[in-house]
């Protein structure tokens, strides 16, 4: 007998998550946020309206749950570089380089404000309390700030390197 029985489902919930998020965010970077539809994302996800909905019970919902995704796939990206300069500089390529924001900066300006300056947000904190992990106390609210302003005007890799450095460097003075 299996440790836990509900493995197979808990896989099956994760995977049919994971494909209601990328249609989403494939959604976003295609028609744009407004545009899209509860309907569209069961379509391109390949899952039924009925199972779309047994998740998320509106378009709001589906999109708070990629914001949060979104999060913890950066946040992931910075613990695994071997430092804080490396870090900072994948966060940055990642978020000037992402499709959806990209779509988002011409389609959805006015949500895309809205959403970046909701600093009492629970997922604004939150983000910022796991950069203060990664960079430490110092560093953290710059660093926050820097890439938060990526999503609206995004930089070059090269870019995103130097003003890594320049970051670090400001914080260890």
């Amino acid at each position: 007998m299996p440790l836990n029985k509900y493995a197979p489902q808990v896989a099956t919930h994760r995977r049919t998550q994971n494909a209601i998020l990328e249609a989403t965010k494939q959604l976003i970077a295609t028609t744009g946020l407004r545009k899209m539809s509860m309907i569209e994302i069961a379509d391109v996800s390949e899952v039924s309206r009925a199972t779309l909905y047994n998740h998320y019970r509106d378009k709001e919902s589906v999109i708070r749950s990629l914001c949060e995704s979104e999060m913890q796939r950066l946040v992931a990206i910075a613990q695994v570089a071997p430092d804080s300069t490396t870090a900072l500089e994948q966060i940055s390529v990642e978020i000037s380089a992402d499709k959806a924001l990209a779509a988002m900066r011409t389609q959805d300006p006015e949500s895309l404000s809205i959403a970046l300056s909701a600093q009492s947000d629970t997922l604004w904190k939150a983000f910022s309390i796991a950069m203060a992990h990664l960079l430490g106390k110092e560093k953290s609210e710059l660093a926050t700030r820097w890439l938060l302003g990526q999503a609206l005007h995004p930089i070059t890799p090269a870019q995103s390197r130097a003003q890594a450095e320049a970051i670090n460097g400001i914080a260890n003075l």
